[in-house]
């Protein structure tokens, strides 16, 4: 656990945020059957529409398109083969859309719908096509309603859950803040319906979270805690704070005072505070490094020893052949390949200067060993991005 001051001030960085990321599961949109339920979706837009009245800009990320097709399809449980899930979700679509247009409508506020798969955050010309658009839609005052196109996403180019499609967004989008919000009032270091679970608070960076164990989704979703953990990991790292909490307790997690000034679950004397606060443990990365980091497809594998790991992490040098001593998988020059040391731990990314089958006779040489075509980097550190801390 982490202390009072710096407690205070990961909840003042969601609480003073203009422009936020709001994800909400399946669970907590849904009936336990599978349709859609207008009472919680209802709330969990008062609270939006009120954080927006307080003067922030509000990205939702929501699942529930699957859910909210089961019942007019018939189906009792989420179906497990991918067309019916497409099927599910090409109804549910619909329904999910509609139910927020009318919902957001009572504030008078427009929404926009944005179908994003894998391949448009993975490929850098689609994350800038998306880049552009939420900037437009916030530019007109519209809330855009994300959720991944599962109608005509694969098993392979899929975000694998919704909590991850959250953290990616936050950046996209230049988010101040991200909220988890699901059917758990925080995180718990076991299991929340055994007695002897503790609830974690606050998270100052990884060492809080070492003997967390963190469970998978349930009937309806396909997260679980494991993949909000993951998911608030990957923003904090980023720069990004995150506040997880429960979806019954939107009003309290996004702060909705009389005041008008977002208090997002800090304390009020007597109650504690809601949901679980991760500080932002890295900096900001730009677009491009963060693409790089994050959310780009790996192609492979370069394996570094200690001297060209302590440059690459250390002293953020460019990659020279000489520093690697294995290569893994097949990639072209132009790819985005993983840099791991020698136990295998991934320490950084970057964009690949060479094709796989070039570098074997080249890895281990010193640059006045190789031929004058070959003395370039193989990574560059301008196309290198860190994901160790020294």
């Amino acid at each position: 656990m982490i202390g009072g001051a710096e407690v205070s001030l990961a909840r003042k960085a969601v609480a003073s945020a203009t422009r936020v990321v709001v994800k909400v599961g399946s669970s907590s949109l849904t009936t336990a059957e599978g349709g859609l339920d207008p009472a919680r979706l209802d709330a969990l837009v008062d609270a939006l529409a009120a954080r927006r009245a307080a003067g922030s800009q509000i990205v939702l990320v929501s699942s529930g398109a699957i859910a909210a097709g089961l019942a007019p399809l018939g189906l009792t449980r989420r179906p497990k083969d991918l067309a019916t899930q497409q099927a599910a979700a090409s109804v549910g679509q619909l329904a999910l859309a509609h139910a927020y247009g009318n919902s957001f409508g009572r504030y008078s506020l427009t929404v926009g719908q944005v179908l994003l798969t894998a391949d448009d955050v993975v490929r850098r010309s689609h994350y800038r096509n998306a880049q552009r658009t939420f900037s437009r839609l916030l530019a007109l005052g519209v809330v855009p309603v994300v959720n991944e196109n599962d109608t005509v996403a694969t098993e392979e180019i899929r975000f694998g859950d919704n909590d991850r499609l959250a953290a990616l967004v936050a950046h996209l989008v230049g988010a101040d803040a991200l909220f988890l919000l699901s059917d758990v009032d925080a995180l718990y270091d076991g299991d929340p319906r055994l007695a002897d679970a503790r609830r974690v608070t606050e998270v100052g960076g990884p060492d809080d979270v070492d003997g967390v164990r963190a469970g998978t989704g349930g009937a309806l979703g396909t997260g679980g805690m494991a993949s909000k953990l993951a998911a608030a990991t990957l923003a904090a790292s980023a720069g990004i704070p995150v506040l997880l909490a429960g979806a019954t307790d939107a009003a309290r997690a996004l702060g909705t005072p009389t005041s008008g000034t977002p208090t997002s679950g800090t304390p009020t004397p007597g109650t504690p505070a809601v949901g679980t606060a991760f500080a932002a443990t890295g900096t900001r990365l730009t677009a491009r490094r963060f693409w790089l980091g994050y959310a780009a497809d790996a192609n492979g594998t370069l394996v570094l020893d200690d001297g060209a790991v302590a440059a690459v992490v250390n002293r953020r040098r460019s990659l020279l052949a000489a520093g690697i001593t294995a290569v893994e998988g097949t990639f072209e020059a132009g790819d985005v390949v993983e840099l791991a040391n020698l136990t295998g731990q991934v320490v950084a990314r970057g964009v690949v200067a060479y094709d796989a089958a070039e570098l074997p006779a080249l890895i281990g040489r010193s640059s006045h060993e190789l031929p004058a075509e070959h003395r370039r980097e193989v990574v560059h550190a301008d196309d290198l991005v860190s994901l160790h801390r020294p």
